[in-house]
C-alpha cells in the first residue's frame, strides 16, 4: 500500500511538472496591463503595440480569497470562451444565455461578448484561475478607464472581441501597478517567466472542478 501511495504521489508530480513545462512554450506575443493607467497593450516583434482601455478591481490589488481584488504579476491564457458570440452576449457561468445587452443598458453588470481565462504562475497570483481572474467584455462601457471591477480586467465589447481573436492559449499576460512600458521597452520583455514561479503556482491552484459556478456572476 505504502509503494502504491508513493507511486502515485510521484506521478502526480510528474504530471504537474510536465502541464508547467508546457505552458513555458509561450506563442509570440504579450499582454502588459497597467492598473494605475487604466490601460492594456498586446505587444508582439515586428508590430506595433494595440492599447485598449481598461478596468481593475475597485477593490484594489492582491489576490486573497474573498476580496474582489485584481492580482499583480505574470499570468497566461488558459481558456478562451464566446469565440464567434455577437457583441454584448450575456454570459452566466461561462455559458451563454441567449441574451444581448446593448452598451451601458441601465442596471446590468453581466460578464457579456468574451472571456479570456487567466491562471497566475507566480505565488502571489496564484489563485487567479480558481477565483475566476477573466479579461472579459462589460456593458458598463461609461466605467471603462477607471476602477470598476470585481476583481476581473473589463473591457469594452469590441475592443474585447479584436483582442480575443489576436492572442492563444499560452499567452503571458503581465499586470503591473505602474505605468505601461514604452514600446520599445515592452518588446525588449518579451522573455519568459521564472520557471519556479510556474510549478508553485500550479501546485497551489485548485482543479477547475472546484470551481465555485457562482464565482463568475459578478466580476
Amino acid at each position: 500500500m505504502l509503494r502504491f501511495c508513493v507511486a502515485a504521489l510521484a506521478l502526480f508530480a510528474c504530471i504537474s511538472l510536465a502541464r508547467s513545462a508546457e505552458l513555458l512554450t509561450e506563442p509570440a506575443g504579450r499582454i502588459i496591463i497597467s492598473v494605475r493607467d487604466q490601460k492594456l497593450t498586446f505587444v508582439q516583434s515586428g508590430v506595433k503595440p494595440i492599447t485598449y482601455r481598461v478596468s481593475t478591481s475597485k477593490f484594489g490589488l492582491g489576490d486573497d480569497w474573498g476580496r474582489m481584488t485584481t492580482p499583480l504579476g505574470f499570468l497566461q491564457i488558459v481558456q478562451k470562451i464566446g469565440d464567434n458570440a455577437p457583441a454584448g452576449a450575456v454570459f452566466h457561468n461561462r455559458h451563454w444565455t441567449g441574451e444581448i445587452l446593448q452598451p451601458n443598458a441601465p442596471g446590468r453588470d453581466p460578464i457579456v461578448t468574451r472571456i479570456i481565462w487567466l491562471r497566475g504562475l507566480e505565488m502571489a497570483n496564484a489563485h487567479a484561475f480558481s477565483r475566476c481572474i477573466y479579461i472579459h467584455g462589460t456593458p458598463q462601457e461609461k466605467m471603462i478607464g477607471r476602477p470598476a471591477s470585481y476583481g476581473c480586467i473589463r473591457m469594452r465589447s469590441n475592443d474585447v472581441a479584436a483582442l480575443f481573436s489576436r492572442v492563444t492559449l499560452g499567452t503571458v499576460v503581465q499586470i503591473v501597478p505602474d505605468h505601461l512600458p514604452s514600446a520599445k521597452q515592452a518588446l525588449t520583455a518579451l522573455v519568459r517567466p521564472p520557471n519556479d514561479g510556474m510549478i508553485l503556482a500550479h501546485r497551489s491552484e485548485k482543479s477547475p472542478a472546484m470551481v465555485h459556478k457562482n464565482s463568475t456572476a459578478r466580476l
